[in-house]
């Protein structure tokens, strides 16, 4: 991995991780398309760049993040079955993230869920708002669906906010809240389980990273609210079928995309 592949994968980390398209999945493509090794550094250095994105939400939101104790209970609350499940499949996760065709197959089945999810949550109770302690625990439980790669943690959590009558508006602002517990959690195990791979050669390429992806996210972030509360989900669907029918067709005529 060079500066060059660097910069263009944390460009993709700040423009996809709280749109509703897989931030990781994204990125696994992408390291496909550049021809980037699968070195140890490099399953790091994807994962820990989420970090620098997740800091975008405590810049933007900090006020939110000084509101009350009640507010991280909720976070917490809703990070448990991630954690849980995340310490419990590490193995199998870590295996599927090297599968472009999962990816693949979880954008399409993904995409065509946003296509109707905006017909079926139309009457949220716009009077009832409030994040309870029981539906921060039915939110953290979608999330878990996206430890599948491709699904995408951000449209989960949304769905999840939806089904407990939020609006798209408030629910998305949950998802990025509670990103920011959960990808710090994801990054620091990660970077324990790799810390032998970062040296003194590719630390700058990290921390580089996290700057990118940072300053990226934090455009994406206003940009996503205003188009998420005026458009829907429609043309997020669509993007995740096309994507992922093109793999699954470059597969199906024997293009070899996983990665090894």
């Amino acid at each position: 991995m060079n500066w060059i592949h660097a910069l263009i994968i944390a460009i993709v980390e700040g423009i996809t991780e709280f749109l509703p398209v897989s931030s990781t999945g994204h990125m696994i493509i992408t390291q496909k398309v550049l021809g980037i090794e699968n070195s140890d550094f490099v399953k790091a250095f994807i994962v820990n760049i989420q970090f620098g994105a997740i800091l975008s939400v405590v810049v933007l939101y900090w006020k939110r993040f000084l509101q009350s104790m009640k507010f991280y209970y909720k976070l917490f609350i809703a990070f448990i079955p991630a954690a849980f499940f995340g310490l419990l499949l590490s193995d199998v996760i870590d295996q599927l993230l090297e599968n472009v065709l999962v990816v693949a197959i979880s954008l399409v089945v993904g995409g065509v869920i946003l296509v109707f999810v905006d017909s079926w949550f139309k009457n949220s109770d716009e009077k009832n708002q409030e994040v309870t302690y029981k539906k921060s625990f039915i939110i953290g439980l979608f999330q878990v669906i996206a430890m599948i790669p491709g699904v995408s943690r951000s449209a989960s959590t949304i769905i999840g906010g939806m089904t407990q009558n939020l609006t798209k508006k408030n629910a998305a602002e949950f998802s990025f809240f509670l990103a920011v517990p959960t990808m710090a959690a994801a990054s620091g195990y990660k970077l324990l389980q790799n810390y032998t791979s970062i040296t003194n050669e590719n630390i700058g390429l990290l921390i580089f990273g996290n700057i990118i992806a940072f300053f990226v996210a934090m455009l994406a972030i206003k940009s996503f609210i205003a188009f998420l509360t005026k458009n829907g989900f429609k043309v997020f669907g669509y993007y995740r079928i096309v994507v992922g029918l093109i793999i699954i067709l470059l597969l199906a005529f024997g293009v070899e995309l996983n990665i090894v």
